[in-house]
């Protein structure tokens, strides 16, 4: 397997946000649709439940990406100063 681009790992993690930040819109619009009644209520308040659940999963893997990208470059550094 190649090795990601730095320009790729960031490509990642901005699309990574993005999609976070489009589900946190769609929950929001979702939400304002709900008719105000208890059915409406609890099913608005599903959808915060199951978004929140989404962007902290979305938010681990950006995490981890940064993860692999760090520890990728920081090999590489090493590599590079022993050659030195």
């Amino acid at each position: 397997m190649q090795t990601p681009t730095t320009v790729e790992f960031n490509t990642a993690i901005e699309v990574l946000k993005k999609y976070a930040e489009r589900l946190n819109e769609q929950a929001a619009h979702s939400m304002i649709q709900m008719p105000e009644s208890r059915l409406g209520v609890d099913y608005a308040a599903r959808i915060q439940s199951q978004t929140i659940g989404q962007i902290g999963q979305i938010e681990t893997v950006a995490a981890q990406v940064k993860n692999w990208r760090d520890e990728i470059f920081q090999q590489a550094d090493q590599t590079n100063s022993r050659h030195v």
